[in-house]
């Protein structure tokens, strides 16, 4: 795969004469030269680091603008690993499509099937929901990161070995509030759906999702800056700081060491643009699953009334501004905002990650960064 690195100063000149990635006159933006931009808005706009990929085929550009570390300056590298946050999602969904392809389980097995009594309080019941319905978030659970309590430890960020065992957040979800929707009837996101799809996963196979992923999918992709910490709240090798900025006051927090049992299977992991990029090309084109369970994985609910977004198991299928439609997921977690969008054959591809997340969405930040993101891969 032929690569070359971007940075802040002179890429557009660059950019413009490269074949393959955008139209040849010098005047119009590249897909890289737009995504280099969008960074450098995001960093205009508050963010310590921005970082990217953009790839044609086997061709891959990199874009990075602002610092990886705002106690030593040193540049983003866009090649660090990130905490990916809900892109885990993708990866827990793929092992559960796995298991069915393997017939040791039926995505229409009911969660108290594998967990009994897991959900079984509140006017919520286990009988009635099934994996499906985790997968693409139809269950009617709420969120347990809603929890006044939890929130506050994570935001905070003090006790990051603090231990949450899955149980105990799927009951801070069930306690949350009484259902609204029955089961299969309404698309409703929560972190909840993901740990217990990770509890299914280990009712199944006895290992983790962690250990399942590592064994099913890291390895065998060769993902090898791709982790899954599930104790270890630290990170290690080159990876980008992560920050918080505060809602109120003028510090910024360093949290780039954070627990990672508050998500597990919902958004623990870490890794790279390039393993995100390979992993979701893989993903999206049959690489990982049998076609029955491919079909699955693409079989979205919708998110949207006008029909432009649509959420697969672990996936979102979205018609971006320019009529394409693409294959995505972002994750949002302490210190890191990470997306990706991937087209169906694989052959366009653009990741981005910024190190700040303050547990907020809406932010100027995030809403030029995405743009940026969304033009550049319109622009492939």
């Amino acid at each position: 795969m032929k690569s070359i690195r971007l940075t802040a100063a002179g890429a557009a000149l660059v950019l413009a004469a490269l074949a393959g990635i955008g139209p040849a006159h010098a005047d119009t933006p590249t897909a890289a030269g737009l995504l280099q931009a969008g960074a450098q808005q995001g960093v205009a706009d508050g963010y310590p680091g921005v970082i990217g990929l953009v790839r044609r085929g086997d061709e891959a550009q990199y874009v990075h603008a602002g610092v990886g570390d705002l106690a030593t300056r040193v540049a983003a590298d866009p090649r660090a690993q990130f905490r990916i946050g809900s892109n885990t999602k993708a990866f827990t969904a793929t092992v559960l499509l796995q298991l069915e392809g393997e017939h040791r389980l039926s995505l229409d097995d009911t969660v108290d099937h594998w967990l009994p009594g897991a959900v079984a309080a509140n006017g919520y019941d286990g009988t009635k929901i099934t994996i499906r319905q985790l997968l693409n978030h139809t269950s009617g659970l709420p969120e347990y990161a809603k929890d006044a309590g939890f929130a506050l430890t994570y935001a905070l960020n003090t006790q990051p070995n603090r231990p949450w065992p899955p149980q105990t957040l799927v009951d801070l979800a069930l306690a949350q509030q009484k259902p609204s929707a029955a089961p299969g009837t309404k698309w409703s996101y929560a972190n909840t759906n993901y740990v217990l799809a990770g509890m299914v996963i280990k009712a199944v196979t006895g290992n983790d999702a962690a250990t399942e992923i590592r064994q099913r999918i890291v390895e065998p992709l060769g993902l090898h800056d791709t982790t899954f910490p599930t104790a270890d709240p630290a990170l290690h090798g080159t990876y980008l700081h992560g920050y918080e900025y505060p809602v109120v006051g003028i510090v910024i927090r360093d949290v780039t060491v954070s627990d990672v049992q508050t998500f597990g299977p919902a958004g623990a992991m870490v890794s790279t643009v390039d393993d995100l990029a390979a992993f979701s090309r893989a993903l999206v084109t049959g690489k990982l699953l049998a076609p029955a369970q491919e079909a699955e994985l693409k079989t979205t609910v919708p998110v949207t009334a006008d029909g432009t977004v649509g959420y697969g198991l672990g996936i979102i299928h979205v018609q971006l501004p320019c009529g394409q439609w693409a294959w995505n997921h972002n994750g949002a977690v302490l210190g890191y905002y990470s997306d990706w969008l991937t087209s169906e054959d694989g052959s366009k591809q653009v990741v981005r990650a910024n190190n700040e997340f303050h547990l907020m969405a809406g932010t100027k930040g995030q809403q030029d960064t995405g743009k940026a993101t969304v033009d550049a891969f319109c622009a492939l």
